[in-house]
């Protein structure tokens, strides 16, 4: 969360002319409602059920995906996108990511929780975000963040 992914996957799907797809807004599409309002009402076990749910409607071929931050974290979900996709990991670094989604209310995941443990988090899930098959800095402008992933692209 906080890494780009959503701006960063948009400009490359553009760039590329491929589709792009993002998971949250696809999740709530699914369940016609926010995610915060959806976290609030029916908790995370039941938002992570509709994640993988709807998951698979994502990896389609030729197209770019921003998944959420906790997709991955689910074993069954990280072997079906390392299957179907190119994986790139957007390796920002915790103060930047702080920048970005500090004091947010739309993400379920901050509005409750403290800085350090936002920072706990996404240590916590770290692991399995270095198992992709590439890494990107991602502090830098999503227009340069972009441009990597697209050398990935076109390798």
């Amino acid at each position: 969360m906080g890494s780009g992914k959503t701006v960063v996957g948009a400009i490359v799907a553009e760039r590329a002319h491929a589709r792009f797809f993002d998971l949250d807004l696809m999740i709530e599409d699914e369940v016609a409602m926010a995610i915060s309002d959806y976290f609030a009402t029916r908790g995370e076990g039941a938002f992570r059920k509709v994640e993988s749910r709807v998951l698979p409607q994502a990896l389609q071929p030729d197209s770019v995906v921003a998944l959420g931050g906790g997709t991955t974290i689910d074993d069954r979900n990280w072997e079906l996108v390392s299957s179907r996709a190119t994986t790139v990991f957007l390796d920002a670094s915790f103060s930047i990511i702080w920048e970005r989604i500090g004091g947010s209310r739309n993400r379920p995941l901050v509005a409750t929780r403290t800085r350090e443990q936002v920072e706990a988090l996404l240590a916590s899930r770290r692991a399995r975000y270095e198992e992709a098959a590439h890494r990107v800095d991602a502090d830098g402008t999503p227009e340069r963040v972009a441009g990597e992933v697209l050398k990935l692209w076109s390798a």
